[in-house]
């Protein structure tokens, strides 16, 4: 696993400038921050009238696993052995029975799309009366939910699914962090043991179905009192575990949709051959060695990310990743069904608080689970979805990726003209064959991937010097000066 590495701004670069200049991304960017009064106002009337349903599930004894400053917790999760296998229940935000559907908060939910997520602040999908208290699966706390009861066999595979909005209770707030580390002591409780257990059988199905995922470390700035600090790391393991949970809920619920004939996938046509073939050139000239018969994702995932030349690969391979979509469908089921990652049909269904998507798949999930007719109110939205959801995640790659610039520049306004270690991730070329060659890099320390000047292979050590760290334009330069 890749080494966990921080910088924390030094005292100037705390200064009103990085505000100001934080603040500015949410006006650049036209984010939509406060909530007009109308939608306040029936988010509030919503609460006071909401009803928890008849069916009570509070004896599961739930727990939601989250990063620890969460608080718009969207699931919880329940593990039990069974004498063939496992029994999952895995409860979702009861979203849909605070959103009237033509009302106002619909309206406005429809306008931002998902939750964004900024050093300074968190701009909520939903009002945080809903999105942090009355729809969130707090501790403590009966609350209503969608809940999934997955069945499996000795292999981790589902064999049945049952799917019921019911009354819930959350025993535990858990984070990553405490989870994984109780597990890494032998302090785990029997649950976590099983998450682990079912986790690590649900990654060899994905394997045994030629799924494939990216492990490339995040970059990411965190906000601890009023410090701005850059954040790389690779997941931890226990993420993957819990994340192949809601993979799994998420391919149960396309199934019930491609069953209805109604609802909304998130698909992923597979890598094109010319990209493969490119990616095999990439792999040799980075040294590894790929042999022809292993698919593609069963050589990600034995690549080393400690490893800086197999680390530059892993970064290579987001070519193979493209083309992720929406897909809605009402009646005739369309050809192209599947997410090549997962390589299966897979639905957006485990975030209704922070992502619009889920709300419906939700709803269409629940009423054909049900053998009830999905309303013309619901099918009327789907078509309009995918253009909502794709525009949103344009905006929101945009708007993090220029916090994370912006971050950087200011924290290495400072070191201009210091040397430093790092790593290629990308060869350098030159623009249209014009211009000094540049490509990316990854420095060692502090967390920082940017741009460099100057001729290197992907995957090379190198000395590099800062020469650009602009605050304005968000720029950081690096060009090499050694191996």
């Amino acid at each position: 696993m890749v080494s966990h590495q921080n910088i924390a701004l030094t005292p100037e670069a705390h200064s009103t400038a990085l505000a100001a200049a934080l603040e500015a991304l949410e006006i650049e960017f036209e984010v939509r921050i406060e909530f007009p009064p109308e939608v306040l106002a029936e988010a509030e009337r919503a609460i006071a009238e909401f009803e928890l349903p008849p069916i009570d599930k509070r004896d599961i004894e739930l727990v939601t696993i989250d990063p620890a400053t969460s608080t718009d917790l969207d699931q919880a999760v329940h593990l039990s052995r069974t004498a063939q296998g496992y029994l999952v229940h895995y409860a979702i935000a009861d979203v849909p029975g605070f959103v009237a559907l033509g009302g106002s908060l619909d309206a406005e939910s429809q306008l931002r799309g998902q939750t964004v997520y900024l050093p300074h602040r968190r701009i909520s999908l939903h009002p945080e009366s809903i999105s942090e208290d009355a729809g969130s699966l707090l501790p403590g706390q009966d609350r209503s939910a969608y809940l999934f009861s997955f069945t499996l066999d000795a292999t981790g595979a589902v064999s049945n699914t049952v799917l019921e909005r019911a009354m819930v209770r959350s025993r535990e707030k858990l984070s990553y962090v405490g989870v994984q580390e109780s597990l890494d002591s032998g302090t785990a409780t029997e649950m976590m043991l099983l998450l682990r257990e079912v986790g690590l059988k649900r990654i060899e199905l994905e394997r045994a179905r030629g799924g494939a995922s990216l492990r490339i470390p995040s970059q990411e700035v965190e906000c601890v009192e009023g410090t701005y600090t850059l954040v790389a790391d690779a997941p931890l393991p226990v993420e993957d575990w819990n994340a192949q949970i809601s993979l799994m809920t998420g391919m149960e619920a396309a199934n019930i949709m491609i069953q209805a004939k109604v609802g909304l996938l998130r698909t992923m046509p597979p890598p094109a051959q010319k990209d493969i073939d490119v990616f095999r050139l990439q792999a040799l000239a980075l040294g590894t060695s790929w042999s022809a018969d292993q698919p593609y994702g069963e050589f990600l995932r034995s690549l080393e990310l400690s490893d800086p030349r197999q680390l530059a690969l892993m970064h290579q391979a987001t070519s193979l990743f493209r083309g992720a979509t929406y897909l809605a469908f009402d009646g005739e089921l369309p050809e192209d069904l599947v997410q090549a990652a997962i390589a299966a049909p897979y639905a957006h269904t485990t975030a209704p608080l922070r992502r619009l998507v889920d709300r419906f798949a939700l709803l269409v999930c629940s009423y054909a689970s049900a053998g009830q007719e999905v309303p013309v109110e619901v099918r009327q939205v789907l078509p309009t979805l995918p253009d909502l959801m794709n525009g949103s995640n344009r905006l929101v790659n945009q708007i993090e990726r220029a916090a994370i610039d912006t971050v950087e520049a200011a924290s290495l306004a400072h070191r201009v003209g210091e040397r430093f270690s790092a790593v290629t991730l990308s060869a350098s070329e030159s623009e249209n064959g014009k211009g000094k060659p540049r490509g990316t890099l990854q420095v060692e320390s502090p967390a920082v991937m940017a741009r460099f000047e100057g001729s290197a292979e992907a995957g090379q050590h190198v000395q590099v010097e800062l020469v650009q760290a602009d605050l304005a334009s968000r720029k950081v330069l690096f060009r090499i000066v050694g191996p």
